[in-house]
């Protein structure tokens, strides 16, 4: 009698008040998804976005591996600050000047507008050239001091030899380290003059970077228009070596660059 009273039970239906919870409980997983993805995509557009450093154009100041968050809010927006670049409007809302010496990721304006993030040189309006190596703004050398071989880091110079590191002191200030790789092919450049409503952009690896001393018709990126900003480099979140993989969850741990964390670009 036991068994059969068992089996009577386990073969109930549901109450209709159990069936109708269900679409429920599904609606209300959907609405905390949509949710969740909606809060996403406002933080990614107008807050903070995460970018991976695929190069070594910005050494020694950012690595390959690097996780850098940028600020989407910093110098304002344009439809470059939403996923896909959507043509909903022209220029800026709530625009800012970028100042020189930023660490910025924009879109080239090659037609692929692929993300590069690189240093602010010029601004609209300035003179830049660069003489035996040396960085000139408006007619003025900016102030190199030399620091020594970066010895195990030849990997960053396109012909394999170890970089000289440098510092360098900008128009207003700011100083950063430099690689120097010898002589390049971009070390002795004409004059460009930069548009109004454009930036000049180099990388702080100046022998292994193409950059915006290179027209974007011949593969480089050229002044970038103002539009074109997508924010301003604040901090490393986080860095792996290379060799880390997805596919190897042990490489999570083993490769992360501890001392990376929150480095600042400068």
């Amino acid at each position: 009698m036991t068994e059969a009273a068992e089996t009577a039970i386990d073969e109930t239906p549901p109450s209709p008040d159990e069936d109708a919870a269900r679409p429920g409980e599904i609606l209300e997983m959907v609405k905390t998804v949509v949710y969740a993805l909606l809060i996403a995509l406002v933080l990614r557009i107008f807050i903070f976005q995460p970018f991976t450093i695929p190069s070594s154009s910005m050494r020694p100041n950012l690595l390959i591996g690097d996780y850098v968050i940028v600020s989407k809010f910093s110098y304002g927006y344009s439809r470059n600050s939403i996923p896909f670049s959507p043509p909903l409007f022209r220029g800026r809302i709530f625009s800012a000047t970028p100042k020189r010496g930023d660490v910025i990721v924009f879109k080239t304006p090659a037609a692929d507008h692929k993300d590069l993030i690189k240093r602010l040189i010029g601004l609209p309006g300035d003179s830049i050239q660069v003489k035996a190596g040396a960085l000139y703004v408006n007619g003025q050398a900016l102030t190199r001091v030399a620091d020594g071989q970066a010895r195990g880091d030849e990997a960053a110079c396109p012909n394999a030899a170890t970089p000289m590191r440098y510092w360098e002191t900008n128009p207003v200030g700011r100083r950063y380290v430099t690689y120097d790789c010898g002589r390049g092919d971009l070390d002795d450049t004409p004059v460009y003059l930069v548009p109004e409503g454009h930036y000049f952009f180099m990388g702080d690896n100046r022998d292994n970077s193409l950059d915006s001393r290179v027209s974007a018709e011949a593969g480089g990126v050229g002044y970038v228009p103002a539009e074109n900003l997508v924010g301003k480099a604040e901090t490393v979140m986080i860095s792996w070596k290379e060799g880390a993989s997805l596919f190897k969850p042990w490489t999570w741990v083993l490769n992360l660059r501890w001392n990376r964390f929150f480095h600042s670009p400068r």
